[in-house]
């Protein structure tokens, strides 16, 4: 943090940033001043899923099963609206749910300008081993759409290279699902498999992210390569010194655990802190504790789209200095989304993505609610807040 510092962006990039008394005005600048205000990298959500929208309001089942992908895109459109105007000016979104390559369509056209939104990293379809994911229940004489693509064995390297050629700038597998014998999380596909996905990934210059709830699924997922761990609910030490020891960043979207909790019922500061929460407590304090690099990503689309500080707010929460929840949502997310020399910081060269928000927010989490300015890109979100 510095005091009384400037920035100069000319076209879509940081071309200076000082301390005042170093830098000289450019003639023609458009002056921002906002007293009293904390000027910080555009925010970055490291685990979003644009297509879907909160549980609560309809179910996953029937957002995958029932709503055409004309009208979840739709609805996207308006989700990534809100997430920029959150001060979210990169999102990396890890999976359709069912909306085939709709999130490919929907990242070209905000970078196209047709409509408002953050920058985007899309996985596309992501990829399941058979049998484990839903929807599920339904007579099997039918055939249901999932709300990923499944795949095995051979078969791994054929739909990899397809997803590949159809957008996806990125593979996310599900290492774990609810399949085990009494529907608990259990792994899914093996060490040979993951390292098969992951080969092919690499191979084509992008990298491969594992949903992973179990301390196996978590550790086949990082031998195989994986840059990114999501959720892990159940991680235990020498979980975390693997992912300390091989560089692996830990994304625990506790906000959607806790929004998930809520949905079934609970109440949060009235009723005592059900069994998920707190497995979810001591999976983050053992990340911590063992110095594991811990990213910021909520799993937003299970709660509200606009609504991504509650992931920050959560993890100071449960322990985490703000200094270093603004830093998740900034440099490190850069570094994660192998975006560091683009995004996440402000420097000279980097992409002119700055949000100003009242106040400190390294302070007051809660202040990145309300931010003042936003530009993405160079671009000003409202247009209306161009000239201060």
């Amino acid at each position: 943090m510095h005091a009384n510092w400037a920035v100069i962006v000319k076209g879509n990039k940081i071309i200076a940033a000082a301390s005042k008394e170093k830098l000289t005005k450019p003639a023609d600048a458009i002056e921002i001043k906002l007293p009293g205000s904390t000027l910080m990298p555009g925010l970055i959500e490291g685990h979003s899923h644009i297509l879907l929208y909160p549980y609560n309001k309809t179910a996953w089942d029937d957002q995958v099963t029932k709503e055409t992908d004309a009208y979840r895109t739709a609805r996207a459109t308006v989700h990534v609206k809100k997430t920029l105007l959150a001060g979210f000016t990169t999102a990396r979104d890890l999976g359709s749910e069912g909306a085939g390559y709709a999130d490919v369509s929907i990242k070209k056209a905000i970078e196209d300008g047709i409509i408002p939104g953050p920058r985007l990293l899309v996985a596309g379809k992501a990829i399941v081993a058979t049998g484990s994911y839903g929807p599920k229940g339904f007579d099997l004489d039918q055939h249901i759409m999932l709300g990923a693509e499944e795949a095995d064995g051979n078969n791994l390297i054929k739909v990899t290279r397809d997803q590949i050629g159809k957008g996806a700038d990125l593979i996310k597998v599900y290492a774990d699902y609810r399949w085990g014998l009494n529907g608990e999380a259990a792994p899914t596909f093996t060490l040979d498999e993951l390292k098969k996905i992951n080969e092919v990934t690499v191979s084509s210059g992008r990298v491969m992210v594992a949903h992973a709830k179990t301390n196996e699924a978590m550790q086949r997922a990082i031998l195989a390569g994986a840059v990114t761990i999501e959720h892990g609910d159940l991680l235990d030490e020498k979980t975390a010194e693997l992912m300390k020891q091989k560089g692996t960043v830990y994304f625990p979207t506790l906000a959607a655990t806790e929004s998930v909790t809520q949905y079934k019922g609970w109440k949060k500061g009235i009723e005592p802190e059900p069994e998920a929460i707190l497995q979810k407590r001591k999976a983050f304090s053992i990340a911590m504790a063992k110095g594991v690099t811990i990213g910021m990503g909520g799993d937003v689309g299970v709660f509200e789209h606009g609504n991504n500080v509650l992931e920050m707010e959560l993890m100071v929460q449960y322990g985490m200095p703000a200094i270093q929840v603004l830093k998740a949502a900034t440099s490190i997310n850069a570094r994660a989304l192998g975006m560091q020399d683009q995004i996440g910081f402000i420097k000279p060269g980097h992409f002119a993505d700055l949000v100003i928000f009242s106040g400190d927010p390294s302070q007051n989490i809660s202040l990145l609610r309300n931010p003042l300015w936003i530009m993405k890109d160079g671009v000003v979100y409202p247009a209306e807040n161009t000239k201060k």
